[in-house]
């Protein structure tokens, strides 16, 4: 079984991706983490349009929905949805799991967030927090939550 991230952009800070990689290394007695980093649009301007955003982000869209096989099943974290316990959430990833196997894709969009496009793909989506947080974060919050999803799935004491 393999579960799918598509992060928009790449990890730099050396601490970060420690740990990141940590996780990565916990999961894989439960499941392989395949990690696709798509390219961050870069953008000079301080201020820029909603227009250019929207154009930055449809670029980002772009290069997310290319790398996602037809009939999987793609979830989307936005801050706007459903923000879910970690039990509700083990029992989501849990089932989803059982139905698409290795067909798990979960989005983390860029520093403006996601396309429509990207948005319309999905089929469902949640958010980790209604807090805000940089998308090299969300990477890391989201693979321990996956990790926590398992061991408690499995009954094991790690979320207590």
């Amino acid at each position: 079984m393999t579960i799918n991230i598509i992060a928009v952009g790449k990890i730099k800070d050396t601490n970060l991706k420690n740990i990141i990689d940590e996780y990565i290394k916990r999961l894989s007695s439960y499941t392989k983490i395949n990690i696709i980093e798509v390219e961050d649009i870069s953008n000079n301007d301080n201020k820029p349009s909603l227009a250019l955003i929207e154009k930055l982000k449809d670029l980002e869209g772009e290069n997310i929905l290319k790398r996602i096989p037809s009939k999987s099943y793609i979830i989307n974290l936005d801050l706007n949805q459903k923000q879910l316990t970690s039990e509700e959430f083990a029992g989501f990833l849990q089932k989803t799991i059982d139905i698409y196997s290795n067909n798990i894709y979960f989005i983390i969009g860029g520093s403006y967030g996601l396309s429509n496009s990207v948005k319309q793909k999905a089929n469902t989506s949640i958010t980790l927090s209604k807090m805000t947080f940089t998308h090299q974060m969300t990477r890391l919050i989201l693979l321990e939550q996956i990790y926590r999803a398992f061991k408690i799935n499995k009954g094991e004491t790690y979320h207590k």
